[in-house]
């Protein structure tokens, strides 16, 4: 696989490298809520052909983490990807702090298969913190393309809820919060429950903490409802060869990287990723007492 860096030095079609610039240059940096960031970075090959459910694989500086990332959105007239980051160790951390005009060594992407998008029915999606910004671009796609949306989406406080409003402009949208400061009081799935209570539903997206995946394929197996869901597992090349993003499907070890991100809900070992989850906890500790650098 050859990344963005690799073939812009090809072609000259606004690719910051043409100019004689290494990385990939931050345009904007939004702050959503207290650890949160919405970077938008120009990154023109991805941008032209990423599909929901696809990811980049991102590396700061040299020494830097590896770092999956959903691209959130795109902009194939601006050359330009959207990702956003939680900041909770030294790598996110790291990257929450760059400003407009700061680069990126490697963006490197599309990667992953696409979602599995139905074409008609009714889809319930259902997102957990920074998973909202995983379930935007699959929600808006299956509403360009006819599908009825419902939106749960699900934080801690009203401070963390990510993505209303874009959720809203075209899709009915139920928030959820523990505080009950927006929305309604209480956890995802119990607006899940609601919901296929009273509407008949043809598929469930959930993206977000793996106990609350594994929380809405409980709720939604009883009911033999698909449900399709998107891990996050641990990553570093992207490609399938290092192993790093095994998991357990009906049995089967698969690589998220290129198996999936997103599998059947139902046939996912989640005690298993939770627990591969925690491997690296100590050593990212180690790591948060230092900092990379800010910019290329």
């Amino acid at each position: 696989m050859t990344t963005e860096s690799e073939h812009a030095a090809m072609t000259e079609d606004g690719d910051p490298s043409v100019a004689g610039t290494a990385g990939y240059e931050v345009i904007s940096n939004a702050k959503l809520s207290a650890d949160v960031h919405r970077l938008v970075i120009r990154a023109p090959r991805v941008a032209a052909v990423r599909q929901p459910g696809q990811f980049v694989i991102v590396r700061l500086g040299p020494g830097a983490e590896r770092i999956p990332l959903t691209i959130a959105d795109s902009d194939a007239e601006q050359g330009s990807i959207v990702v956003v980051i939680q900041a909770v160790g030294k790598s996110t951390s790291d990257l929450v702090r760059l400003a407009a005009g700061d680069r990126i060594d490697d963006v490197v992407g599309p990667l992953g298969r696409p979602s599995d998008l139905i074409t008609s029915g009714t889809a319930v999606c259902v997102a957990g913190g920074v998973g909202a910004a995983v379930i935007y671009p699959i929600a808006r796609r299956l509403a360009e393309i006819g599908t009825e949306v419902i939106t749960v989406l699900g934080a801690r406080t009203s401070e963390s809820v990510l993505y209303a409003e874009e959720f809203a402009s075209f899709a009915e949208l139920v928030v959820c919060t523990d505080d009950g400061s927006a929305g309604r009081a209480g956890l995802v799935t119990d607006a899940l429950r609601e919901v296929l209570a009273t509407r008949s539903v043809d598929v469930v997206y959930a993206a977000g903490p793996v106990p609350m995946m594994s929380a809405v394929a409980a709720v939604t197996k009883p009911l033999g409802i698909r449900t399709i869901v998107s891990l996050n597992p641990i990553m570093v090349d992207g490609t399938g060869m290092c192993g790093g993003c095994r998991v357990t499907v009906d049995g089967v070890m698969r690589f998220a990287c290129v198996d999936g991100p997103e599998f059947e809900a139902h046939d996912v070992d989640f005690a298993e990723l939770a627990d591969r989850l925690g491997t690296y906890r100590e050593s990212e500790l180690t790591a948060s007492t230092h900092v990379c650098r800010g910019s290329a």
